[in-house]
């Protein structure tokens, strides 16, 4: 497909969330993409500008329940699947299994397990949850604490970390995008760690991330009173996104290893912030550590290793699909230490999902994504 093709047929479930609301806004600039199809179970039957006035007079779709969606006709292309956690992989696990035909008359959808006679068997899935991140369907289920509905598709999903898996996901049916930690994580070391700059013990994750990577539930510890003026780690030693990071640094490595990771809340709406401790391999410095990044993304118009004398931040990075990258010598004798931002919801999610949908359909990566950050 080419930039002048016929238009990208989309359909976008879970569309009251943050990342939801994030690929509207970024989609509907996209001269490829139609958005077809929004679903959005509590607030069902009301139009987008009624839940985010931000969107008003887009000519969008109503929102509508899964189980009322009307599928004949539909003839999707795309669906992105931006639904919690634990709840995508029935649904994905019908809209893939689909048997060729584009419908049954009169069909009422009360399962997501009926969607396989529902939805033609050519569209592709862009998975927004951490259904599909994990290789390890047992390792899935001891993290989440649910067995995997789809144990078969996980097999052939591609972890949809743009910058590293880019041919993978040219090919691929369904796209399991990463988590927005991980996202910021992997992005500063995978190439340290393919290139032997950097010993794979002793890392260190220390990141930070604003309110809206919790969503848009209403939750205690995401409540005014409970975010503003102040900060607080959370999920210590045991956050979900602990094994996908060690999964896919254990791929860069060659070898199992584990990381130190902990995450924390700070009174803000979006970006994310990570400070992570390196130690390096010997005989190696931390110019050499950033001449590696430097050269792993020279061609990358998303990723960017900052000049020496500045720090990323994260009001650098705001409403962009954009990461940046710093590189600092330690004065412990053999260690470093990278910041990397991210905006949560672009780069961290929607963003890199739009970016992941781009490959897929063969069009110029950065379509709908070229916006540069806020400022201040």
């Amino acid at each position: 497909m080419t930039n002048t093709s016929k238009k990208i047929r989309a359909a976008i479930l879970g569309a009251s969330g943050y990342t939801g609301a994030e690929l509207i806004r970024l989609l509907v600039r996209h001269p490829n993409v139609d958005i077809v199809l929004m679903t959005a179970d509590r607030k069902a039957g009301q139009p987008i500008d009624t839940v985010y006035p931000h969107l008003t007079g887009l000519g969008l779709p109503d929102l509508i329940a899964i189980k009322d969606v009307e599928w004949p006709g539909l003839e999707l292309d795309v669906v992105f699947c931006a639904l919690p956690h634990a709840t995508s992989q029935e649904i994905i696990k019908g809209i893939l299994h689909a048997t060729g035909h584009d419908f049954i008359d009169e069909m009422i959808i009360e399962r997501p397990s009926d969607y396989a006679n529902a939805i033609q068997g050519s569209v592709k899935v862009i998975d927004l949850s951490a259904d599909f991140r994990l290789r390890d369907t047992d390792v899935y289920t001891k993290w989440y604490l649910e067995y995997h509905q789809a144990p078969e598709l996980q097999k052939e999903a591609v972890y949809g970390l743009t910058e590293h898996y880019r041919e993978e996901i040219k090919a691929a049916r369904l796209v399991a995008c990463p988590g927005c930690y991980p996202t910021a994580a992997l992005l500063a070391l995978i190439p340290p760690l393919t290139g032997k700059i950097i010993k794979k013990d002793g890392i260190i994750i220390d990141a930070k991330s604003g309110a809206s990577g919790a969503g848009r539930s209403l939750k205690e510890p995401n409540l005014f009173a409970e975010v503003s003026e102040g900060m607080h780690p959370y999920g210590i030693a045991g956050h979900r996104h602990s094994p996908e990071i060690e999964q896919e640094l254990s791929r860069a490595a060659g070898q199992d290893l584990m990381v130190t990771f902990t995450p924390h809340l700070v009174p803000m709406n979006r970006g994310e912030l990570e400070t992570i401790y390196v130690t390096l391999q010997d005989g190696q410095t931390a110019a050499d550590l950033r001449e590696n990044l430097m050269t792993a993304y020279q061609d990358e118009a998303f990723v960017n290793v900052v000049a020496e004398d500045v720090v990323p931040a994260t009001r650098h990075v705001r409403g962009s699909n954009q990461c940046l990258i710093g590189v600092f010598e330690d004065r412990v004798p053999g260690r470093a230490i990278i910041v990397v931002v991210i905006d949560n919801l672009i780069k961290g999610s929607s963003g890199q999902a739009i970016q992941n949908m781009n490959i897929m359909f063969g069009l110029t990566e950065n379509l709908a994504l070229e916006q540069a950050p806020l400022f201040p």
